[in-house]
């Protein structure tokens, strides 16, 4: 009954059932600090799966505290690495929590974090393939979120250099890899033909340009979602900055609740301007 639980779980994260991913990564309270004070903390989560996030990432405690309601129409993956930017090593990623835990989270999936380049790689690595191996156990789908990050990495947006990294999540037993883009971004399609497992970009435009954009430019080279955490969070509009974010990923099927794109209440991604996100 395991084995098929994993299928079951990934067709959760696909809010429109078009195997395209928004997700949006909350876990920067560990890394970096708050990212909502306690008491906006379901404010902002509702507004998140109101504009159609496809899912949220968060760690185990904020799990453990989520209203159940909130998650009706959004899924919820458990994010299974940690580090703080007091850290000696900013890169050095550590297991902080494990898959059974996620489970009884009722989690739709769980990440881990390698940063590939790092003087910690090897300990990643290893990490990454231990929680592979309970997915396949527990049927638990497993993101994961690589990066080319520390000291022998000249160029994080070399594509070359991208397609080795996806191809390190799929050889050791991912279902999703997350990983930085390529620039210029048409490269991005390199990556992608080169990846035996679906592709999420992270982040949004390096230079803080029109998010709208920038994802919808992803989206054509072939990536089948987008992981988009901060410049979601910090606006003063989540709600309609995700619901934009999800016309651009679920484009074939428009907007979540069957708003068309071409809707006069739902201005087509090409109308946002920069600066909006």
């Amino acid at each position: 009954m395991l084995k098929t639980g994993k299928p079951l779980r990934l067709r959760r994260l696909s809010l429109v059932g078009d195997d395209r991913h928004l997700l949006i990564p909350l876990d920067h309270s560990v890394s970096d600090g708050p990212v909502a004070p306690p008491g906006q903390w379901e404010d902002l989560l509702r507004a998140l799966v109101a504009g159609g996030a496809d899912g949220i990432i968060v760690h185990k405690g904020r799990a453990r505290n989520l209203s159940s309601d909130i998650l009706k129409s959004c899924a919820l993956v458990v994010h299974l690495s940690a580090s703080t930017a007091c850290s000696a090593d900013v890169d050095a990623k550590v297991l902080v929590g494990d898959v059974e835990e996620a489970v009884a989270l009722g989690a739709d999936a769980v990440s881990v974090h390698v940063n590939v380049g790092s003087d910690t790689e090897g300990r990643q690595l290893a990490d990454l393939g231990a929680v592979a191996r309970s997915c396949d156990t527990w049927g638990m789908p497993l993101i994961a979120m690589v990066y080319p990050r520390g000291p022998r990495i000249d160029n994080p947006h070399d594509p070359a250099l991208l397609a080795h990294i996806v191809n390190v999540a799929a050889d050791l037993g991912a279902d999703m890899v997350k990983t930085s883009v390529a620039l210029p971004i048409d490269r991005m399609a390199e990556v992608v033909a080169h990846s035996p497992i679906p592709v999420l970009a992270a982040g949004g435009p390096p230079d803080g340009s029109d998010l709208i954009a920038y994802g919808t430019a992803l989206m054509a080279a072939g990536c089948r979602g987008l992981a988009v955490g901060r410049r979601v969070f910090s606006s003063p509009s989540p709600t309609a900055l995700v619901s934009r974010l999800a016309a651009v990923v679920h484009a074939q099927t428009g907007p979540p609740g069957g708003m068309s794109m071409t809707d006069s209440h739902s201005p087509h991604y090409s109308t946002i301007v920069a600066g909006v996100a």
